[in-house]
């Protein structure tokens, strides 16, 4: 089944659904009358209060219902990177009984390493655990780790860079028996990848499921509850102060609502295109990350030789990248791709594609065809 038509693709083949995803037109038209006429405080007593605090609470229970998990209750963010940066400092504030120590992955976002490292910095033992030339975590690894002392665990559910699905269920289960909370990144999972159960706390983002930015969510199991990150009013649940804006949670309801609807459909779609994409491009490239054990819509990948930078300035009307969008601009090498044991040299010969529901076969071919032929001239032209 061909997919929709990319929204504001204003000409451009957009091959970058890890750093962002179209707003949906669905969701777009559902956001327009919380900007214009509807324009209310959520927290005001007022009728028009009451009827903006109504829409807003009509998509918290949208959100829920995308995760399918049981027990639990969302909060909005202004972002996952406050949504993580709230789990991990505020269940840190939180705990007691001499439980002073923090587990996560080296191929975790940054928002989750930095987060991390802060925490370190406040007296906090850090332990960051290797993952495999797979870029999967070695369960055993974990379980060595674990004793009494173990706060919260986090892990992420589906790489940002790679695409690769970390065993979260397990990892719920091997936290658990210490006594500990996991905290799962599900940004790049939400409405993509079915969310297991077993983390006690799950951040996700609006804009990575075909919503607007500046929105995020926690996740949080009855009784795991983080200590407040923000102070202030209070608004939501006494929990994360700040005046809510009813259009960005109308948003993000509705692309939650329209994911689940879309789940099977989107999923299909989008094998499609992985096929149709490893097709084209041969042996000539190397996937970067387990080639089963991930979400088909992240196909990163290198060639040997490749100048990555110089290709993507040869072809400015096909959008895809090095690697995360928050760390790209920073010339470093990618750290996830250094910690599944790539040089320097590897990674930066590394591209990252990125497709999704609005992504079209033909597009697809078309965009990898160029850039396999614009890799080829690079080396002819080494030669």
């Amino acid at each position: 089944m061909a997919a929709d038509r990319e929204p504001g693709s204003g000409g451009v083949i957009y091959l970058d659904y890890q750093a962002t995803t179209p707003v949906a037109p669905e969701v777009a038209e559902e956001m327009r009358p919380w900007f214009e006429d509807k324009f209310a405080n959520p927290h005001s007593p007022s009728p028009a209060g009451r009827e903006a605090a109504a829409a807003i609470e009509v998509a918290r229970a949208q959100v829920e219902r995308a995760f399918s998990l049981s027990a639990g209750s969302v909060a909005f963010t202004g972002s996952a990177t406050e949504a993580l940066n709230w789990a991990l400092k505020g269940t840190m504030e939180k705990v007691g009984n001499g439980r002073s120590r923090v587990i996560t992955v080296s191929t975790e976002h940054a928002a989750v390493l930095d987060s991390c490292e802060w925490l370190a910095g406040q007296g906090v033992d850090l332990t960051v655990l290797p993952v495999g030339a797979d870029g999967l975590l070695d369960l055993a690894d974990l379980e060595r780790e674990l004793d009494e002392r173990v706060a919260i665990v986090a892990v992420m559910l589906v790489n940002n860079e790679i695409g690769v699905i970390q065993p979260i269920a397990e990892v719920a289960r091997l936290t658990h028996s210490c006594g500990a909370l996991m905290l799962c990144d599900a940004v790049q999972g939400l409405g993509r990848v079915q969310v297991p159960e077993g983390p006690d706390l799950v951040a996700v983002s609006a804009h990575k499921v075909h919503g607007p930015k500046a929105i995020g969510a926690l996740w949080m199991r009855q009784g795991s509850e983080p200590a407040p990150l923000i102070h202030g009013g209070g608004q939501e649940r006494g929990l994360r102060s700040g005046t809510l804006s009813p259009a960005l949670c109308v948003g993000f309801g509705s692309a939650a609502k329209l994911a689940t609807e879309r789940a099977m459909r989107d999923h299909k779609h989008v094998e499609k295109l992985w096929a149709a994409a490893l097709a084209v491009l041969g042996d000539r490239w190397t996937i970067n990350g387990d080639g089963n054990q991930r979400y088909y819509g992240n196909l990163n990948i290198r060639r040997e030789g490749l100048d990555a930078a110089r290709l993507i300035a040869d072809l400015r009307d096909i959008a895809f990248s090095l690697g995360s969008a928050c760390a790209s601009g920073s010339g470093r090498p990618s750290h996830v791709l250094r910690a599944i044991g790539l040089s320097d040299r590897e990674a930066r010969s590394s591209i990252r594609i990125g497709f999704g529901r609005y992504t079209t076969e033909n597009e697809l071919v078309d965009a990898l065809t160029r850039i396999d032929a614009a890799a080829h001239a690079q080396e002819k032209f080494a030669a």
